[in-house]
């Protein structure tokens, strides 16, 4: 029974996470009017300076809900940053086969095809930017005929996107060629995944491994790039296998640092752990626009590390890293004192951890703490203070003798 009504409490979290609305936009472009489904995280009304990623998702009509699921579900553990969500519709197979239509030949969009990517070009996302607070870091997404047709925005010079979500496309003439090679010319960050099941027709199967191949080649330490297979999966189940990892892939460098992180890339540095916890934040800003205070267990980890190899000078960029972070609590100065006191300066980690006593606590740093290791420490160094003058003491009196 508990187990149920946490599943319950779960899913509740999950549904009441994004506020969703339905709002239509008048095309130019199209000469018609289309529907979109919007997805605005919890914190967006309270929080009015934060700026926020965006997927954009071709076929929105059945897209949507397992997207937004799935970045609820990360977002809850504090795996993947909040997320504002569009899902265009397109009715099924009504709209999207004329909307994606392309020449076989060429395989490049033409008559509807041409005017839904301009839509999307300048129509669509220049009123998202301008309604809502959106960072730099866009993702399409879409699936089969739509999962091919968005690739057309990565033949752009300057593609407005930043990441792609390929799952089973069905890819137009020349795509196997086309993409990796644009995507070999990436200078910023591309994050690229695509997927697809061992049931997809095997048509499909054959461009996509050929692309896979060729994408393999590439040496450019900008794109990300993930491929998922699945065995036995329909070519719509494959969908809901998908979702997740792409997503993890994308906003791998948002986790907190992990057990498998910590033990294989963390501890065995020789040194600059503190540069390690920097960066990962850097690059958390730089790919996805979203700045957050360094995680408490993030700090944890790399005090750890840097305890277990006694590198405790870095303890102070530690402290000055914290002291940036939570200026009003009490992690610097425990920092502090933990390196003064590793080193054997007793005295200066008492003053320490007594300055820690009069700030905020954090984490699992408390006042009760504080005020142990304090008093530990002064009743430590004085005993050491009166075993010297003994030891002085007894010296004096044998040079008399």
């Amino acid at each position: 029974m508990k187990k149920f009504l946490l599943i319950l409490s779960l899913l509740f979290c999950v549904t009441t996470f994004s506020q969703i609305s339905t709002d239509t936009i008048a095309s130019q472009s199209l000469g018609e009017n289309r529907i979109i489904t919007v997805s605005l995280p919890a914190s967006y009304q309270k929080n009015k300076e934060k700026k926020y990623p965006l997927l954009v998702l071709l076929d929105g009509d059945y897209l949507f809900d397992a997207f937004n699921g799935a970045l609820s579900y990360g977002n809850y553990w504090d795996e993947m940053p909040e997320t504002i969500i569009v899902g265009i519709h397109q009715n099924k197979n009504k709209e999207r086969e004329s909307d994606c239509e392309i020449d076989d030949a060429t395989g490049y969009p033409i008559e509807k095809g041409t005017k839904f990517f301009d839509f999307i070009s300048t129509e669509l996302l220049p009123n998202l930017e301008k309604k809502y607070r959106i960072t730099p870091f866009k993702t399409i997404a879409g699936h089969d005929l739509t999962a091919s047709y968005l690739n057309f925005f990565l033949y752009k010079e300057t593609s407005p996107f930043r990441a792609y979500i390929s799952l089973s496309p069905e890819l137009a003439t020349g795509m196997e060629v086309q993409i990796a090679k644009q995507l070999s010319k990436v200078s910023s960050p591309v994050f690229y995944y695509q997927s697809y099941s061992d049931k997809d027709l095997k048509e499909y199967q054959e461009g996509i491994k050929i692309l896979h191949s060729n994408i393999l080649t590439i040496k450019n330490e900008n794109l990300h790039y993930k491929q998922d297979q699945f065995i036995g999966a329909s070519h719509y189940s494959l969908v809901l296998h998908s979702i997740p990892n792409a997503l993890y892939h994308l906003f791998e460098t948002y986790k907190a640092i992990s057990t498998l992180e910590y033990n294989e890339k963390i501890v065995v540095l020789p040194s600059d752990y503190v540069s390690y916890l920097t960066k990962k934040y850097d690059d958390m800003e730089k790919y996805y626009g979203v700045r957050t205070p360094v995680r408490i267990s993030d700090f944890n980890a790399i005090e750890s590390a840097i305890l277990k190899n006694k590198m405790y000078n870095e303890l102070e960029e530690l402290s000055i890293l914290a002291r940036k972070n939570y200026p009003k609590t009490m992690l610097a100065d425990y920092e502090l004192a933990l390196m003064f006191e590793q080193k054997g300066d007793l005295k200066r980690a008492a003053k320490y951890y007594q300055d820690a006593f009069l700030k905020n606590e954090i984490g699992q740093l408390t006042k009760d703490m504080m005020f142990e290791k304090t008093d530990s420490l002064k009743k430590s160094f004085a005993k050491k203070g009166k075993e010297t003058e003994q030891s002085e003491i007894t010296d004096a009196v044998e040079e008399k003798k």
